[in-house]
């Protein structure tokens, strides 16, 4: 589809679908006329069915809202079937758009279950009343009903057609058979059989039809499947579409297992697999997306799970049920068929193989293999029809042969992706996908059969999403080098690319032998050498190339004739790209052929341009090609002629699939009380802290509260008493909760000892007065179990993240606590937060590359906590020689090092004591400060160090005093290990291992370091995740097994994250693993559809009050905390601007609204204008440039701003630049003010989505001005809540040039002076031109009279100079 197949503002307003709306069913329309069924099916088959753009139709009438409006209010049980067509194609285009569709059905409820049995109905049909489309249309409509399974409106219509009752449709010998295996199902089958027999003749019929619908579903399939022939293969393409969605619909439900417990049986007894395989359309070209669909239903229809149980099998258990198999069918063999004696006598690894079970069967007539097939129950004994032979011999095949093991698959598979997989559209699709037809892919939704499904559709997406990025990649590099065919046939390059260069020699070095067990060499090495005559930087990137980066091999022969304008979709073809082959660099190599240290300081001069690389090549696909070559196919590792590199930020997709893939060969050993949530089922509560039964009762609030007051506002629920009976006890507080039938909370204040007399060594204290909701989020985090904090912009989660680690660090100090973030940025805010609250330095670790953008004056790496403790144990030998007598010369730092821990007991420990005994005996204050024996030591604190006025005080001081002493030695003994340790990386190993208590780091780094951290010992108890709803499922998941089980049991025992589902979720650059596979979905947004309770804060802090209105109706009950009404700045008005908040309509430009220069690179000139010219304004009134950012929607606009900046900002001091950024890359971040472009003229594009308007919507704290077509936007259903707000105020803008920056002037005053009205983009271009030239005349006036006034003063002092000599000329001469 391209885009002038989308419906325009110009379509809406004067189509004829716009106008059957605007006088029907239009929003807002007063009296609508009667409901007209006529007009219904014209509709259908005159602007939907039949018109040549149905699919513009389509979202026409959708954006109409007339599903809404008409379609439901109106139906009836005697609907027509235009009308139920139109109901099903409607909510499928709400599903393409990803549009809220189910809550169109609020109040209606018994509208879809009528609508859902008329589609069943409509599906069954066998006559030529409905075309092939139409029923392709409702099969798509029932798999958006299935992949629904959390909405309960539909979830109760789907278990009717897959509970158990569907096996009626089974044979009595297969049914019989399945209920002995399962024998708990057999007294539900007698209940059912009961319960029947009692039923009336409407009740029966009813539930005959969706018992069998599913089966009879499945022969009409077949019969249709049966109808393709190769000789009419065009007509066949509503069949082929047809087929290709009902497969989809099957492995739909197969992949869930509420759907698959019985149908999977359904399934295997109606042979549908078999019947695909040898059909017509699995041979023919057109049928190639069948093929590879068919294999995934094959692969789910097989899967490694008990369907009854949901427990996943090993290798063995499904070796054991393939032998019972195999052994049955040799005994009847062995009965029925004498002339098999000869295979009924054979042992089962000869038997079960493909080759000899068809050699076998393929001997005997068809008769036979019919007869036998009876006796094996794998069709009805009472079936009169005779199967073909090809059929049932692959049939037998299909149901004996043995099995590759999922995991063996896994581990045959290589990681890099060739060039039929690269350039496979049905696979990897390319850059705009419709929504319309189906994909080979797998998708995530809310349920998985097993971990291993879990892991290997995540592996498999991740995969291809990594490939269609690298496709991108060699598409550019390989473009630029403009490969040609020269007169002698040897491929030449006319072009350069930085990311590719041609290979001189290429030679395989090493192929290892295989380890034991496996098939393919343990690793293979090869050497590639390139010519470098490049510029230096670009030269510089080639050679910084390191361990573990990826680079690729390509093969290309040029065609004849190439002359590529521009990337095509047959670009392999065009260009040439025979072969594509990854590898993984070990080094750049010497002029002896070794290998360079990756260490800077290590690394040789190399001279001249010849460089040379060690690489390891996929030892998977090397066997592959070369099993290949010994057939006779060409050896492609003698091919190669260009090498493609990629950027390094991008360049770590292998690393994830390798560790994504080590955790399906290890036992995941996720705690017990996750293990059902993370496959979707089991009690959603059931991993909350009020259902796990493991509740602590006493904790140590540490500084959450700032008052007790604090804390009793904070429990609003609860009765506050404390301990002691005091009124108003300070902080910080011990609380006891009982949970009886009064909810109580008692409160003992404690006093924090002293820690010693110098200024660092006290408490830092938090200082934000949390509300109940955000306490009761610390609370739900310090308790074990999963805690998930819906935080909506501005409420202040990294507050509560913090103060949950921080609680958690004092009341458990030997836990260790791991804090995973989406971005380095976020990881760093919280951090910085936690560095600034009472926790002990020494106890923190960054773990990344993103640390040296930490706004802190220590590091905090693995090598900065290195030199921190090698400093501290350097200066551990003037501590003692302060804390001693005796002037000790050690041999060594390290025998002092040795002989701490007696040195403590005797010299220091001793002395403390004797001091103690003295002092506590006469308790006089006196005695303190002359006793004292580290008087020298602490010589450098602040003085006097005992007050002497009482001697509670003193004693308080001076055990402070001593607890600082022990804590040096503490530390000195803890850090002896890096007495033996020699090497930077074996201490940094240690410090993760063993000293650090908090270590943060990114998901990407957890996924990339896991096999390390596992191979190191790393151990951690509780997880905080930042961010969470825009981290990938999968790369939430990893941080869980950063860590071997202990006695097979996880030792986490809690998960805290923290994200808002309501705003964007991670980022997907393919459109069809976005949307076809949900690959967007992250795992926390995953828990929410699934019901699991969450703590959703509800005050924010950000924004003006009214500005929060914008986005507010989004979440439960988001209000305002007090200071976004009280402070000073929130009650001014806007400098120079008559609104805080406005909506501007810009019309066209030159008669030009949107554009597009490229392929969804969307512009709009207009409003990059405007925007601009706003900003101007803005900075002239006095605005400074940092409180003011320019978002958009789209990159191609954001890319116009800043050209239109640069030209007209950046060399300009009075003016500035400007944060220029799209909506997507600013989430997370705010400002002052905020200019939106929302640059769409003719279809609102992806602002429909509601996140992205969430977060367009607060970014803003004190001025939100957003520029866009009205006429628009208004009407989107999905974006109405915020601009119904919006077009209240006027559409043009009203400015105060008048008023300087800052203004006195309130919020809700009205201004002095009456506005400036701005009409459009030329006005405003005009009139900025115009005040900044007279700011500038303004400016020149009054520096030219500041210059005269300093002329005159500088005159005025030289007169004044003159009279004073002229005076004292006088007085001499009267002398």
């Amino acid at each position: 589809m391209t885009n002038s197949t989308l419906p325009t503002v110009t379509n809406l307003a004067e189509e004829k679908l716009s106008k059957i709306s605007q006088e029907n069913w239009a929003p807002g329309l007063e009296k609508r006329p009667p409901f007209s069924d006529k007009l219904v099916s014209h509709i259908y088959y005159q602007e939907v069915r039949n018109h040549p753009n149905r699919l513009r139709q389509t979202m026409m009438l959708e954006y109409s809202q007339y599903l809404e409006n008409y379609l439901i209010v109106n139906y009836a049980e005697s609907a027509s079937v235009p009308h139920i067509l139109s109901m099903a194609i409607m909510i499928n285009e709400k599903f393409r758009e990803r549009v809220p569709t189910w809550k169109s059905f609020d109040g209606h409820e018994d509208v879809f279950k009528l609508v859902f049995h008329r589609v069943l109905e409509l599906l069954l049909l066998n006559d030529d009343s409905l075309l092939l489309t139409e029923q392709t249309v409702l099969l798509v409509f029932l798999m958006h009903c299935i992949n629904s399974l959390e909405v309960s409106l539909v979830r109760n219509q789907i278990q009717r057609l897959v509970s158990l009752p569907i096996w009626v449709c089974l044979s009595n010998e297969r049914r019989n058979e399945e209920l002995k295996n399962i024998p708990e199902l057999k007294k539900f089958w007698s209940a059912l059989e009961r319960k029947d027999a009692k039923s009336d003749d409407s009740t029966r019929k009813k539930n005959d039809f969706e018992r069998n619908f599913l089966s009879n579903l499945i022969k009409r399939f077949l019969q249709i499947l049966l109808s393709i022939r190769s000789e009419n293969v065009e007509a066949s393409a509503p069949k082929i579409h047809f087929c290709e969605r009902f497969i989809e619909l099957m492995i739909d439900l197969e992949a869930f297992l509420p759907t698959r417990r019985f149908f999977n049986t359904v399934l295997d007894s109606e042979h549908v697999v078999v019947a695909c395989k040898t059909s017509s359309l699995a041979q023919l070209k057109e049928g190639r997306l069948f093929v590879e669909l068919l294999e995934r239903l094959e692969f789910y229809a097989g899967f490694e799970i008990n369907d009854h149980s949901g427990e996943p099998l090993n290798d063995k258990q499904m070796l054991d049920l393939h032998y019972k198999r195999v052994y049955g069918l040799q005994k009847m063999t062995f009965k029925l068929l004498p002339e098999l004696r000869e295979f009924s006598l054979l042992c089962v690894s000869q038997a079960d193989t493909r080759q000899h079970l068809l050699k076998y069967f393929n001997s005997l007539s068809t008769k036979k293999l019919n007869k036998l097939v009876r006796h094996l129950n794998l069709v009805k004994c009472d079936e009169k029809k005779k199967f073909e032979k090809s059929f049932l011999t692959e049939l037998i095949a299909h149901r004996f042969q043995r099995r590759k093991s999922q995991l063996e698959a896994i581990n045959s598979l290589p990681l890099y992706p060739v060039e039929k997989l690269i350039w496979d559209k049905n696979i990897v699709p390319g850059d705009y996908f419709t929504g319309e037809g189906c994909l080979a892919l797998p998708k995530l939704n809310l349920q998985f059969l097993t971990l291993h499904d879990y892991l290997l559709r995540n592996f498999n997406l991740l995969r291809l999403e990594s490939t269609y990025e690298l496709r991108q990649d060699f598409e550019d590099a390989l473009f630029r080098l403009k490969p040609y065919k020269s007169d002698d046939g040897i491929t030449a390059f006319r072009g350069w690319a930085r990311y590719a260069m041609p290979i001189d020699a290429f030679t395989i070095i090493e192929v290892a032998k295989p380890k034991i067990g496996e098939s393919h060499p343990s690793s293979v090495r090869a050497d590639l050498t390139i010519t470098l005559n490049l510029r230096e930087e670009i030269k510089s990137e080639w050679e910084a190339l390191r361990l573990h980066d990826s680079v690729f091999l390509v093969t290309i022969r040029a065609p004849n004739t190439t002359h590529l304008s521009k990337v095509t979709d047959s670009f392999d073809k065009e260009l040439g790209v025979v072969y594509i082959r990854g590898c993984e660099v070990e080094g750049m190599l010497d002029e002896d052929k070794k290998v360079i240290s990756d260490i800077p300081d290590q690394r040789p001069v190399l001279k001249g341009n010849v460089r040379s690389f060690r690489v390891h090549l996929d030892p998977n696909q090397y066997q592959q090609d070369m099993t290949a070559a010994l057939d006779g196919q060409e050896d492609i590792y003698q091919t190669f002629n260009i090498v493609v590199r990629r950027n390094p930020k991008q360049n770590n997709f292998k690393a994830i699939l390798e560790t994504i893939r080590d955790l399906m060969n290890t036992d995941c050993v996720v705690p017990d009380w996750l293990h059902d949530l993370l496959l979707g089922y089991g009690d959603p509560d059931a991993a909350n802290y009020k259902t796990l039964g493991r509740y602590i009762n006493d904790a140590d609030w540490n500084d959450t509260f700032l008052s007790y007051e604090h804390l009793v506002s904070s429990f609003p629920l609860y009765e506050v008493v404390t301990e002691s009976g005091e009124k108003d006890p300070s902080p910080p507080f011990v609380l006891n909760f009982e949970e009886n039938d009064i909810k109580k909370i008692v409160v003992k204040p404690h006093i924090i000892p002293n820690r010693g007399p110098y200024p660092f060594n006290k408490p830092r204290r938090n200082s934000i007065k949390f509300t109940p909701t955000q306490i009761e989020a610390i609370h739900s985090g310090m308790q074990p179990g999963l805690t998930m904090v819906v935080g909506p912009p501005g409420t202040g989660k990294t507050d509560v993240a913090v103060q949950i680690i921080s609680n958690l660090y004092h009341n458990w100090p030997d836990q260790r606590t791991l804090i995973v973030t989406h971005s380095n940025q976020a990881l760093n805010q919280l951090f910085e937060k936690i560095i600034a609250l009472d926790v002990d330095e020494r106890h923190l670790l960054r773990l990344g590359h993103g640390e040296e953008a930490l706004e802190t004056e220590k590091d905090y790496s693995r090598y900065g906590r290195v030199n921190y403790i090698l400093i501290f144990l350097l200066n551990a030998l003037n501590f003692w020689m302060k804390l001693s007598d005796f002037k000790i010369v050690w041999a060594s730092l390290e025998m002092f090092h040795i002989h701490v821990k007696q040195l403590f007991l005797y010299q220091v420990m001793s002395r403390w004591e004797e001091f103690y005994a003295k002092v506590t005996e006469s308790k006089d204050v006196e005695l303190i400060s002359n006793f004292f024996p580290f008087t020298l030591f602490f010589c450098n604190a602040p003085q006097p160090l005992f007050k002497k006025l009482s001697y509670e005080e003193d004693m308080e001081i001076a055990e402070g005093c001593w607890r600082h002493i022990r804590k040096i030695f503490t530390q000195l003994e803890e850090y002896r290990a890096f007495e033996l340790l020699r090497s930077g990386l074996d201490r940094s190993h240690y410090l993760l291992v063993k000293e650090s208590k908090i270590i943060a780091m990114t998901c990407t780094h957890a996924a990339l370091k896991r096999r390390e951290m596992v191979q190191l010992g790393f151990q951690y108890d509780n997880i905080l995740m930042e961010e969470s709803a825009q981290i990938l499922e999968i790369e939430t998941f990893i941080p869980l097994l950063l860590q071997n089980p202990v006695d097979s049991r996880s030792r986490l025992k809690r998960w805290i994250m923290i994200g808002d589902h309501h705003q964007l979720p991670p980022v997907i650059q393919n459109m069809a693993f976005q949307k076809y596979s949900n690959m967007e979905q992250s795992l926390f947004t995953r828990l929410v559809r699934l019901g699991v309770p969450t703590i959703d804060l509800d005050a924010q802090g950000r924004a003006r009050s009214s500005i929060c209105e914008l986005y507010n109706w989004r979440y439960k009950s988001l209000g305002n905390l007090p200071h976004v009404e009280d402070l000073d700045i929130y009650q001014k008005a806007n400098t120079g601007l008559c609104f805080d908040y406005q909506l501007i309509d810009v019309g066209d430009f030159n008669g030009v609204g949107e554009s597009e220069p490229m392929s969804h690179f969307f512009q709009n000139l207009a409003e990059a204008e405007y925007v601009v010219a706003l900003y101007v304004y803005l900075r002239l009134i006095g605005h400074p440039a940092s409180s003011i950012s320019i978002l958009t929607t789209y990159n191609g606009q954001r890319h116009l701003i800043q050209d239109i900046v640069n030209k007209k900002c950046l060399n300009n001091p009075l003016i500035g630049v400007p944060k220029v950024s799209t909506v997507d890359k600013y989430q997370g971040q705010q400002n002052d003010f905020i200019l939106l472009s929302l640059v769409r003229t003719k279809s609102v594009g992806h602002l429909r989505d509601v996140r992205r308007l969430i977060v367009a919507m607060s970014r803003a704290r004190l001025g939100l001005y957003i520029f866009g077509r009205v006429s628009l936007f208004r009407d989107c259903i999905e974006l109405s809540p915020t601009f119904k707000i919006l077009v209240q105020r006027p559409l043009q803008l009203f400015l105060l040039p008048h008023e300087e920056h800052p203004t006195n002037r309130k919020l809700k005053e009205r201004p002095a002076v009456d506005p400036l009205i701005i009409q459009n983009v030329q006005h405003m271009c005009h009139f900025v031109y115009q005040f900044y030239a007279d700011k500038v005349s303004q400016m020149n006036e009054n520096l030219r009279a500041k210059n005269t006034l300093s002329d005159e003063v500088k005159s005025s002092d030289e007169v004044v100079k003159l009279d004073d000599e002229t005076e004292d000329k006088h007085q001499t001469t009267e002398t």
